[in-house]
């Protein structure tokens, strides 16, 4: 199928490029909150998380912690909004995303990123559909080429579980998406029974796509590209547009 793809250098928390309901589909990963490699990308994109590093740096109090994590969502909100205002009635929203852990203040912590981003997205007037989990079996720590996990031994209880899995959120904008009696590009678009049962369930064992050591490729979202297939063939037609506001790779 003849595929047309375009390029757009610019905030996604605007997006006056893309008319209101001329999306069907969106599939993306964004910048992760909390992640220590995306912290520089943040505060470029809004200078008061930078301002609250800093703030964290003096005081070391929990509050601000927790103000850094809040300004972090809600600058993605701003492109859940835009998703949802671009998006046609029925179109679809998935978007990958992991919790992060992280030492702060010496104390270890979760930080749910995948709750956080149901909320903005319910407050927007999305619809949560069930989500997928996907299992990475490259992204458990390893030390000196054996697993590891964080812990003390074999002694309890202070271990923590550790985090290989991934989720694919999914969201509805609006009712179900309707179609013509007998379309014919829905018909052209339908999968296989093999296809549906692996790819309608809850946990996907998929391997990542491996990182080089470059920045930039440190930045950009590493999943495979089967999860773009797939999402794109269970949640699109031929000739439907499906955007991903954050260029991942």
């Amino acid at each position: 199928m003849l595929t047309e793809h375009k390029i757009i250098i610019d905030s996604s928390k605007q997006m006056p490029e893309l008319a209101e309901a001329s999306i069907h589909l969106m599939v993306t990963s964004p910048p992760h909150p909390m992640i220590q490699i995306w912290d520089e990308q943040f505060c470029k994109v809004d200078p008061k998380i930078g301002e609250l590093w800093k703030m964290l740096e003096a005081n070391d109090r929990e509050e601000t912690v927790a103000q850094i994590y809040d300004a972090m969502h809600e600058n993605l909100a701003k492109v859940w909004q835009e998703t949802y205002r671009v998006l046609v009635n029925g179109g679809i929203a998935c978007i990958n995303i992991g919790d992060a852990t992280r030492t702060i203040n010496g104390k270890f912590r979760l930080f749910p990123n995948h709750a956080r981003i149901i909320e903005h997205c319910e407050k927007v007037g999305f619809t949560t559909l069930p989500y997928v989990l996907w299992k990475k079996p490259t992204t458990k720590p390893k030390y000196k080429g054996k697993s590891a996990f964080l812990g003390s031994g074999f002694l309890p209880p202070n271990a923590y579980v550790t985090l290989d899995c991934e989720f694919i959120l999914i969201f509805r904008k609006g009712s179900l998406r309707k179609f013509p009696a007998k379309d014919a590009n829905r018909h052209d678009s339908k999968f296989t029974k093999k296809q549906r049962d692996a790819w309608f369930t809850q946990i996907w064992s998929l391997k990542g796509t491996r990182q080089i050591k470059s920045q930039l490729a440190r930045r950009t979202a590493a999943f495979p590209e089967e999860i773009a297939n797939r999402l794109i063939r269970m949640f699109s037609v031929k000739g439907d547009t499906v955007l991903d506001p954050f260029l991942g790779s």
